[in-house]
């Protein structure tokens, strides 16, 4: 059962992690890739929707990146959204077709590119720790209907924030990678 519980904890950290390793594959240093507006979230039939569902995003050219909108309704929101996504594009319709010129990368450029990275590391590092105290409560919850002894418990919590640490670590490597990665010009 233990087992069972570190698996899962492990899995969800994965996941967790995986999902800002293409996060930070989006953040693109010089040349336009779909994966750039892949975290944007569009306003549609009622709650957020990630892009890739509304539409399809294409290179156009090196530095220009195209949405084909399925939905008419939708462009204005599409639009909204990549200029409201923190990532600092400026779209622009052109009927079912938005087009998102990238803009040169300059210092300042940059300095975005890496205080967005940060931001995903540290929401990445969150989830991380959320899934730790979900672990961290279900063997206070063991201990409590004695499923396990004391002893058990502390063992059990000292493995679990092993895998943690080694997950933040894994964050951590990523991020500096990542920052070198942009701030090389």
């Amino acid at each position: 059962m233990h087992d069972d519980l570190k698996a899962d904890l492990k899995r969800r950290m994965t996941s967790s992690c995986d999902v800002f390793s293409k996060e930070l594959q989006g953040l693109r240093t010089g040349r336009a890739s779909p994966q750039l507006l892949e975290p944007v979230l569009v306003e549609a039939y009622g709650s957020k929707t990630p892009l890739n569902q509304v539409g399809n995003i294409q290179i156009l050219e090196p530095r220009l990146l195209g949405v084909q909108v399925w939905d008419q309704g939708l462009v204005k929101a599409v639009e909204k959204a990549i200029r409201e996504s923190g990532l600092g594009l400026n779209p622009s319709a052109d009927g079912a077709l938005v087009r998102v010129p990238l803009p040169d990368l300059t210092a300042e450029r940059r300095k975005d590119l890496v205080k967005l990275a940060h931001k995903y590391a540290e929401e990445t590092r969150v989830a991380v720790r959320s899934v730790r105290r979900d672990g961290m409560d279900m063997i206070k919850k063991l201990e409590k209907d004695k499923k396990i002894s004391e002893d058990e418990g502390r063992q059990i919590s000292d493995d679990i924030q092993k895998l943690t640490d080694s997950f933040v670590q894994q964050i951590d490597a990523l991020l500096v990678t990542k920052e070198k990665d942009i701030l090389t010009v």
